[in-house]
């Protein structure tokens, strides 16, 4: 009796009403979102916009969905067309069977379609959503889970995976769980891929690269425990040799990358580099419309400037007014003094006549202000004299 092991689910769908929720087909949905999620993210982190990562999964997603369904179908054909074989079944993808290698390479060309579309390059697109296709694969994986499929060779393992299904040839046993192995490793090359992504700056392809490179070690080591029935060439599964070329070309191409076209694509997005600029051009306007307003503002303050010089343009005339008028008392004080010396008799008026202006107080009286009062005393003394003559 085993005392530890990983249970199969009694069986792979859970029925909503009338409504088959199919649980290969619902992992398959939720890795699709991850990685449009995570892909989005990485993309607007290098410039680009939000949603052009999902509206480009439009073209990829049923793009890798036809290629791995044709992988599988290629490589498995006497499931489907051999005797006894049902060639509608080829169809019925919900029911397993999805080949990675026709999933990337179909639904790259899908990518490329939606990038095209975009003004987008694809390897920087294939940078940002690289590591969320190894987590897609990830949660994917838990799919085969579902439907008792692609198990390993048996073992006693505390982990052993139990099958409990007969159909299909099917021997219900203890099994290496290699839907776990591969989903742990997917998870562990997107981790690599974030990392080295980080470290290094990868760009150009070679991020995806990476990724390609690094799940196809882990598949021909996994590949190589199971057990379910594969094309076999030189004594090895037919996924080996294709992780094997696969491999050296992810390899290639990434070294070609590294020299040919280092570092990484300063611009993914040109679209939004342009909305960018223009946002950055018309901020731009702005501050030089809002920087105008200290200028017009110092209008004021120059007028304000003038104002203040005409004050004290104003205010030196008053100064010499004031001067004038005290040099014109002074002079007439000086000339009314004289005059009273001449006139000698009539001293009494003169200091009337002085008064006169100094009451006043009108410093329009000119300097000469005390010659009027002379000619007076000088009138009277004359009219003195012709009174005595006569």
């Amino acid at each position: 009796m085993e005392l530890a092991y990983i249970p199969s689910p009694s069986h792979g769908v859970l029925y909503l009403g009338p409504v088959p929720l199919r649980g290969y087909a619902f992992c398959i949905i939720i890795g699709v979102f991850v990685a449009v999620w995570l892909g989005n993210r990485r993309w607007v982190a290098r410039g680009g916009r939000t949603g052009t990562v999902a509206d480009i999964a439009v073209w990829a997603v049923p793009f890798g969905l036809i290629g791995g369904r044709l992988y599988h179908v290629i490589t498995d054909y006497e499931l489907y067309f051999s005797e006894g074989r049902d060639w509608v079944d080829a169809f019925k993808v919900w029911e397993g069977g999805l080949g990675i290698w026709g999933a990337i390479a179909l639904g790259a060309v899908g990518a490329w379609i939606g990038c095209r579309r975009r003004g987008i390059a694809l390897p920087a697109y294939a940078d940002a959503i690289a590591p969320g296709i190894a987590l897609a694969q990830a949660i994917g994986r838990w799919g085969n889970w579902f439907n008792q499929e692609l198990y390993g060779k048996e073992t006693d393992l505390p982990w052993a995976l139990h099958i409990t299904s007969s159909a299909d040839g099917r021997v219900p046993g203890y099994y290496q769980p290699t839907f776990l192995y591969e989903s742990l490793w997917c998870v562990g090359v997107a981790l690599l891929v974030i990392w080295a992504d980080r470290r290094f700056k990868l760009g150009h392809g070679r991020a995806f690269a990476l990724y390609v490179a690094a799940y196809c070690v882990g598949r021909a080591w996994i590949e190589y425990m199971r057990v379910d029935d594969a094309h076999h060439i030189l004594g090895l599964r037919l996924n080996d040799w294709t992780a094997l070329v696969v491999f050296l070309l992810a390899v290639a191409y990434f070294v070609v990358s590294a020299k040919k076209r280092p570092g990484r694509e300063a611009v993914v997005e040109p679209a939004a580099q342009a909305s960018g600029d223009a946002a950055e051009a018309e901020g731009g306007s702005q501050d030089a419309a809002d920087g105008d307003a200290p200028e017009s503002g110092a209008k004021p303050s120059a007028e304000g400037a003038g104002k203040t010089d005409a004050d004290a343009e104003g205010k030196a005339k008053a100064g010499t007014k004031v001067a004038t008028k005290t040099e014109a008392k002074t002079e007439a004080k000086t000339a009314a003094k004289a005059g009273a010396g001449e006139s000698g008799a009539q001293t009494a008026d003169a200091p009337k006549a002085e008064a006169v202006p100094e009451a006043n107080g009108k410093a329009g009286a000119e300097a000469g202000a005390g010659k009027p009062a002379t000619v007076k005393a000088e009138a009277k003394d004359e009219a003195g004299s012709a009174g005595k003559k006569s």
